[in-house]
């Protein structure tokens, strides 16, 4: 199985890097097999901070996450931002960048957030066309995430997973596979996890991220700070017993905790992928 990009791209098991923990990466150079960054985080970084950073590209694999590329966007392509963006990949070597399929503003307003697209024929030609354009301006693949959503659009005449994976075909851009974004979007709005996963190009999946959601009974937020569920490890399974050997990152934004105990939570993959989680996560089996 072939994915685009993965002869440079990262390989094994990685951890987002926040700033808290990035002197602990420098002093103890922690077995992870690669990090990845926020790209906005670190495009007009000066100082200590961008000093941690490239002293850690020297040691690791680094990966850029972006969240304001605003691909699904009316707006025009911010090429200031894409300069940047190209400037800081080149900088750090970053094996891939990655963002969201998602619009973040519209009128020059930046949101903050990652807001959700009709899924329709013209929606997706409009995207496909600024995925071509960016891609040409980068020099190199873009990946584009699944992004958890909690509203949709009545006017949408296809699933997102239809969606994704025909973006993939026409543009030739990588998926990355947010597992729990997946879980998250199905509760809210009642769909199969495991259909929408069995739908996807899983050979164009460049990396397959994993994080903890906040459950509010009526729905779910995709709020990354706490362990992953028990419910999204089942989806992983589902993913690698179909597709081994994709790129895993868990990512821990909020109620940041100590970095041991993010990998331990990374180690979780780990024995996923080796086949020794064939038992509910939380059973005794998983120690």
């Amino acid at each position: 199985m072939t994915r685009p990009g993965t002869d440079d791209g990262p390989s094994g098991f990685g951890l987002g890097l926040r700033t808290p923990h990035m002197d602990h990466v420098r002093r103890h150079l922690p077995a992870v097999d690669f990090f990845e960054v926020i790209s906005e985080n670190f495009m007009d970084c000066e100082g200590g901070r961008r000093r941690a950073l490239d002293a850690i590209a020297e040691r690791y694999p680094i990966v850029l996450h972006g969240v304001s590329l605003s691909i699904g966007s009316t707006d025009p392509l911010d090429f200031d931002y894409l300069a940047r963006l190209r400037d800081l990949a080149e900088s750090v070597k970053a094996r891939l960048v990655s963002d969201h399929v998602c619009w973040t503003g519209v009128m020059g307003h930046n949101t903050h957030d990652l807001l959700p697209l009709p899924f329709t024929e013209a929606a997706l030609a409009h995207v496909a066309e600024r995925v071509r354009i960016v891609q040409e301006y980068l020099g190199r693949s873009l990946v584009l995430e699944n992004p958890s959503t909690y509203v949709g659009f009545s006017a949408s005449d296809m699933t997102e997973q239809e969606f994704m994976a025909r973006l993939v075909e026409d543009t030739g851009c990588g998926l990355l596979l947010d597992v729990n974004n997946v879980y998250v979007s199905a509760f809210n709005h009642d769909f199969d996890p495991m259909d929408y996963l069995d739908a996807l190009p899983l050979d164009r999946v460049e990396q397959i991220h994993l994080a903890g959601h906040t459950d509010y009974g009526t729905h779910i937020i995709d709020t990354h700070d706490g362990p992953v569920t028990d419910a999204v490890w089942d989806l992983y399974r589902h993913v690698i017993e179909r597709a081994d050997g994709i790129p895993t990152l868990l990512e821990w934004d909020d109620k940041l905790p100590a970095f041991p105990v993010l990998e331990a939570e990374l180690d979780k993959a780990r024995r996923f992928a080796a086949g020794r989680n064939r038992v509910p996560v939380g059973s005794d089996a998983d120690g």
